[in-house]
């Protein structure tokens, strides 16, 4: 796995599913999340922090979705994350969900860097632009 890779495990429950034990379609996004919130976390970035000293958070301005079988009730996964393209106030990730190395879903997600109180576009700082270079 090269830099711009994370891989998180997640185990699928019961409140993940609908009634026939398949993954919830809206559920796939919080999984998506979970893998971009932790590749920052591996990479010793809190977003809290951000937030607090430097008055920016995150933003996901676009997310496409293609669902290709389904995750069901008890799975193991491995949802990645992976930079695409960087730019100067924004990463675009390409994204997995996988059954071992059967893709359930693919993703691509546009996050952008926003003023925390404007929510105006701002520039990535140099911790985060360093990773997408």
């Amino acid at each position: 796995m090269s830099e711009r890779e994370f891989s998180l495990p997640v185990r699928v429950y019961w409140e993940d599913t609908d009634a026939a034990g398949v993954v919830y379609h809206a559920q796939y996004v919080a999984f998506l999340e979970r893998a971009r919130s932790e590749w920052l976390r591996s990479k010793g970035i809190s977003q809290v922090a951000l937030k607090a000293q430097q008055g920016i958070q995150f933003v996901v301005a676009s997310l496409q979705c293609e669902f290709v079988k389904p995750a069901r009730f008890d799975d193991q996964l491995q949802v990645t994350a992976q930079i695409a393209e960087a730019k100067r106030a924004s990463f675009r990730f390409k994204q997995q969900v996988l059954r071992q190395d059967e893709i359930l879903l693919n993703a691509e997600v546009l996050v952008v860097c926003v003023d925390a109180l404007s929510f105006k576009p701002k520039r990535l700082p140099n911790e985060l632009a360093l990773w997408g270079a």
